[in-house]
């Protein structure tokens, strides 16, 4: 390596490459901030569609701004934003009727930090006689904030605590999201004035972005500084809409940079020296490096030096044990995080890193980056990993998708079919409230044809019940849901006329969704749960690293949902699985659980039983037995259903239509094997024995 004349070219060059193997470059980074970025914006507009609490989440670090890789495993970090109580700075923001509160920044709060105030929602003015559990009254007769105010949260309340925040347990493939509580402030905070007027040799920032910036405000949130006397009652006041905004403005370069120094931290510092560098320190000396260099060096031929300019910085910030906030100076990132018995440790491994010249980087186990580095200067071509992490985005956002529809669809279960109508009816009329364009239009695009085929499937039922007919306000609502994705609103639509015995025009649409159903390319998707997931169809991966959120109605299918409210739209087999569960059952379910008190089943196994329904009365017995057989392959073979427990119990009754009792009992069986408890295979088995026991007498 050391012998080629041009040997720091060379090696960035080829550790550029190595890094765009693993998923870091343009496209993957604008994929991954674009998956996350719309997630953020699907939350905001359902909150908005169905008028929720003003409560916001936002997603800020590595998975938003694209600055991650596979074998890196990042948590996701979200920053819940409560804005029932604004927080304002000067007495002139004060607003009329709601509880403001006055941050306080004097000589006695650490720098980075704030007092909360308590003032009057009627006039502005201080609250001087009010005294609960939430307040704290100090030597001058101010009452400030405590930080448990954010404990009395509902959403929050939920999760487990760790810290300052709380966690959101990661499964089977799913990262952890550890979610921080704020309050928001409009105002950009007072110490951190000054930053908006500096400009270094890098002319970076923008004074656009700045300006940006400066219009985020900030968030307070419920974290006081270790060395202070008032650790109870500060607020760390948090620029991260401000960094997002930065991050989101620097080039490939300066990514694979930061990306390289976490690598680093993670791969030959934390293994001795864990949580003493953190991914934040490293964000911070880059936005400092870009800021005060010329923005020429910031090139793929000149990424080792790039680096080495960083790591210097992270070791003359170890020396000094000072790396100052980038935005609010006074705030130091290292008090008390170095000791003096680790300190000359990671001194001679950072020296040794800068002074190996990159040889260093072969040693760096994540993704395997050592060993591809070397592969590359034998000019051998490890795999790229870009496919992978396209699937697994791809399928998070229509995941996302459906959750947000069993949430919603959770505060449904209880109404009548006559106030879930106006409910919905609602929620699609608050679309014209949406702000258009960019992601939040796209958010709406995506929700809204779920509302209405919820909506004509809810008027249907309604329908059935009365007349046993369906109306033309049923299919033109049907028809706005139909894309939605490859075949849940069209199976929902198969249903409603399966139970009106509509058999000829059930059987032309469950055609349809067969024809349209590429098995090689549509991946099932279930909102439900987290369950482990294995990505292997060719044609997913195909379609989902080509594209974006666009495909989610060809490439994907949702499971099939039916509140209690749509039951005369469910045929009779299925209506079983919205009563799963026995009073004892119920002390079993979890947060998670909320889907089981509707009727819930994968798609392709629902297009399979509906053909054998809908065949058995058209009397075509070949079709019907074909039917018959594709359910039972699709479960046996499909790995991602994510509710096999309920296609068993819906071969089970097929059965025992066939008149197969062993085999039915078999099924329901299995069934139980698979979900233990809130499982309506009790119910068939019951039924079952109590018919053959009759038979027998």
């Amino acid at each position: 390596m050391y012998q080629e004349p041009n040997y720091t070219e060379t090696v960035s060059m080829r550790l550029s490459e190595v890094l765009a193997d693993i998923g870091v470059d343009e496209r993957i980074v604008l994929k991954r901030r674009r998956t996350w970025l719309l997630t953020e914006s699907l939350k905001h507009v359902n909150n908005q569609l169905w008028e929720k609490d003003k409560s916001m989440l936002y997603y800020f670090g590595s998975q938003s701004e694209g600055t991650t890789t596979i074998g890196m495993e990042s948590d996701t970090d979200a920053l819940y934003c409560l804005n029932d109580f604004p927080v304002i700075q000067d007495w002139c923001e004060w607003i009329h009727g709601v509880p403001n509160l006055l941050m306080i920044q004097d000589n006695f709060v650490s720098p980075g930090y704030c007092l909360l105030q308590a003032l009057r929602h009627d006039a502005p003015l201080p609250i001087d006689n009010e005294s609960n559990q939430y307040f704290f009254r100090d030597r001058t007769g101010k009452l400030l904030l405590k930080q448990s105010i954010i404990s009395g949260d509902e959403y929050l309340d939920t999760l487990e605590l760790h810290g300052p925040a709380r966690v959101q347990p990661g499964s089977h493939g799913y990262c952890d999201t550890d979610i921080v509580a704020a309050l928001h402030c409009k105002t950009w905070p007072q110490k951190a004035r000054q930053w908006l007027n500096q400009q270094g040799e890098g002319q970076w920032p923008s004074p656009e972005m700045k300006q940006y910036c400066n219009r985020t405000g900030c968030f307070v949130v419920p974290v006081g500084c270790r060395w202070s006397d008032y650790r109870q009652l500060e607020w760390r006041i948090s620029t991260s809409l401000a960094e997002r905004c930065l991050m989101l403005n620097i080039n490939i370069t300066q990514i694979r940079c930061y990306v390289l120094m976490k690598m680093i931290i993670q791969s030959l510092i934390d293994p001795q020296f864990e949580n003493v560098i953190s991914s934040f320190m490293c964000k911070t000396i880059l936005f400092h490096c870009i800021a005060n260099s010329h923005f020429n060096i910031w090139r793929e031929n000149n990424l080792l030096s790039c680096l080495l300019l960083c790591l210097n910085l992270l070791y003359n910030n170890i020396i000094n044990e000072n790396c100052p906030h980038f935005i609010i100076s006074e705030n130091n990132l290292m008090r008390g995080k170095i000791s003096s018995v680790v300190k000359p440790y990671i001194l001679e491994i950072l020296n040794n890193i800068i002074n190996s010249a990159g040889v260093a980087l072969l040693g760096i186990k994540c993704d395997d980056l050592g060993s591809r580095l070397h592969l590359k200067f034998y000019n051998l071509c490890p795999f790229k990993t870009s496919d992978r992490i396209s699937v697994h985005l791809l399928y998070f956002t229509a995941g996302s998708i459906s959750n947000l529809f069993l949430l919603n669809f959770f505060t449904l279960k209880n109404k009548s079919p006559y106030e879930a109508v106006q409910t919905l009816t609602n929620s699609i009329s608050s679309s014209v409230n949406i702000q258009y364009g960019g992601l939040p239009e796209t958010a709406c695009h995506l929700l809204l044809p779920m509302y209405c085929t919820t909506l004509g499937s809810v008027l249907a039922s309604i329908n059935i019940n009365q007349h046993n007919t369906i109306s033309s306000d049923v299919f033109k609502l049907m028809s706005l849901g139909l894309n939605t994705d490859v075949a849940s609103s069209k199976l929902k639509l198969a249903s409603i006329l399966y139970c009106v015995k509509e058999m000829q025009k059930s059987d032309l649409v469950l055609s349809e969704i067969e024809r349209s159903y590429g098995l090689q390319v549509v991946e099932p998707v279930c909102g439900c749960y987290r369950f482990e997931l294995i990505f292997e169809r060719s044609g997913f991966f195909a379609i989902s690293d080509k594209h974006n959120e666009d495909v989610i109605q060809y490439a994907t299918a949702s499971c099939v949902r039916f509140l209690p409210c749509e039951i005369h739209c469910v045929p009779i087999e299925l209506r079983y699985e919205m009563v799963r569960s026995t009073a004892k059952d119920r002390k079993f379910r979890t947060g998670n659980d909320i889907w089981m008190d509707n009727a819930v089943v994968d798609s392709l196994p629902y297009l399979y039983f509906l053909q054998y329904k809908v065949n058995s009365h058209l009397w075509k017995n070949n079709e019907k037995q074909s039917a018959l057989s594709k359910l039972f392959r699709t479960i046996i073979t499909e790995p991602n259903l994510g509710h096999r427990e309920t296609a068993f119990n819906i071969l089970g009754k097929c059965m025992e239509q066939e008149g197969r009792v062993r085999d039915a009992l078999q099924c329901y069986l299995l069934s139980l094997n698979l979900r233990r408890r809130n499982n309506a295979a009790k119910i068939h088995i019951c039924t079952l024995l109590s018919v053959l026991e009759n038979f027998r007498a």
